[in-house]
């Protein structure tokens, strides 16, 4: 991986807690940084990009965004309408549908997503039985995203119930995405 990109991590709807991957991530890299907001039960679609986009503008050099769930959604609305030429690449784990019946009906503003290629590589990582987001609606995501899709297998969310640690498949696919 690019030893001089920052990761920059934005996670879902709740946060990701220390067991998740996410977090253990974050903790392994000694410049990274995690995207906050103001509320993490109640998403608007708006402020969590202006989170993201105060937070990339905070950082010097290049940046590699670890983002997961919601997170990706912001991730995608953030670049539909700003340029940031240091982002130089994202790994989008567990992309949501947002028009699946599970998608959180507390957040707010994400039911018209701007899907189209990203100026930045992109890998989407999906599981076969996620229950936001059919392996399907993943790859389509991924196809508008103009991003490479990995599948990983039966993970459900690639979440921390999921049981993954540390989850290195995970780490080994980012490593090799963005390697230098």
């Amino acid at each position: 991986m690019d030893s001089t990109a920052t990761l920059v991590f934005v996670a879902g709807i709740e946060n990701s807690g220390p067991t998740h991957w996410q977090a253990i991530w974050h903790d392994r890299v000694p410049n990274g940084v995690w995207v906050e907001h103001e509320s993490w039960d109640n998403p608007v679609r708006d402020l969590w990009v202006k989170d993201l986009d105060d937070a990339l503008r905070a950082i010097d050099g290049p940046k590699i965004i670890v983002a997961h769930s919601l997170g990706c959604t912001v991730v995608a609305e953030w670049a539909s309408e700003h340029q940031d030429d240091t982002v130089v690449g994202a790994f989008l784990a567990a992309l949501p549908d947002v028009h699946g019946d599970n998608f959180p009906t507390q957040a707010l503003g994400f039911g018209s997503p701007r899907l189209a290629p990203l100026p930045f590589r992109t890998v989407v990582l999906a599981s076969e039985d996620d229950p936001y987001g059919s392996l399907e609606s993943a790859t389509a995501g991924a196809g508008h995203l103009g991003a490479r899709l990995v599948n990983v297998g039966p993970k459900g969310h690639i979440n921390a119930d999921s049981g993954l640690g540390d989850w290195p498949e995970g780490w080994a696919v980012l490593d090799d995405e963005f390697t230098g």
